[in-house]
């Protein structure tokens, strides 16, 4: 095998190596995010939980104090009643005053039910904290975890780079130009063997020449279809596939 088709191979693998880690310090962060809104959504879950007992501790209050006022609204009734000597009056105040006997009994009946939803609520506030807490501290663990296979990734990443560089400046300028171009449009499968008379990227049928030019490992071959290099080792089979 050519010298520099070894280089290629070497600078290849090691690209490839590249784009893997790269990929996967591209899908930390969304994954990051993805935890922290799983995490989110259980605090969401608990703080409504929360506003709702807050919204019925209120109106269970606000009912309390129509109880009040009606009571109050009773008592000015029956004195005015003690005041009064016509008897039409008196009758409109007892009225007034049993309207009110009733408007009270609709607030007990109204704050009996809010109580029993109060409890359910202080429920739902024990169950989602509950959640919410437990969510937290496996996410709290994931996302640790996270950003330490970031950091890995990350020197990881720089030494691939640093390396990658020497291992660039080992092939000349023509051939480290073509790989370049090749890897910009092709991605990281730019140097290729061949096998059954195709090209092991394109996988197209090359002619007998560029497949007697390939065996030689004379100069850099390309494939006339696609572009990429080719190269061939004693293995592979030259002969086509009927």
């Amino acid at each position: 095998m050519l010298e520099t088709i070894e280089k290629l191979l070497i600078l290849q693998d090691r690209d490839q190596h590249l784009m893997r880690v790269r990929d996967e310090l591209a899908r930390i962060e969304p994954e990051r995010q993805n935890l922290n809104a799983r995490a989110a959504a259980t605090q969401n879950i608990l703080e409504t939980a929360k506003l709702r007992g807050k919204q019925i501790e209120s109106d269970r209050k606000k009912l309390e104090l129509d109880v009040e006022a009606k009571k109050t609204q009773i008592e000015k009734y029956a004195l005015q009643q003690f005041q009064t000597k016509k008897n039409d009056e008196y009758r409109a105040l007892a009225h007034e005053i049993e309207t009110c006997k009733e408007g009270i009994t609709k607030l007990d009946d109204q704050q009996i039910e809010l109580m029993e939803k109060a409890e359910v609520a202080a429920k739902d506030v024990v169950v989602a904290n509950q959640s919410a807490t437990e969510a937290r501290k496996v996410v709290e663990g994931q996302v640790a975890a996270l950003g330490t296979r970031e950091q890995n990734l990350k020197k990881e990443l720089a030494e691939l780079e640093s390396n990658r560089e020497q291992l660039l400046s080992a092939v000349d300028d023509s051939t480290r130009s073509r790989y370049e171009r090749l890897l910009k449009n092709k991605g990281t499968n730019v140097v290729v063997g061949v096998q059954h008379g195709v090209c092991g990227g394109c996988h197209m049928k090359l002619p007998i020449q560029i497949i007697v030019s390939c065996q030689a490992q004379q100069d850099i071959v390309t494939c006339i279809n696609c572009g990429r290099i080719l190269y061939y080792t004693r293995d592979m089979d030259l002969v086509a596939a009927d």
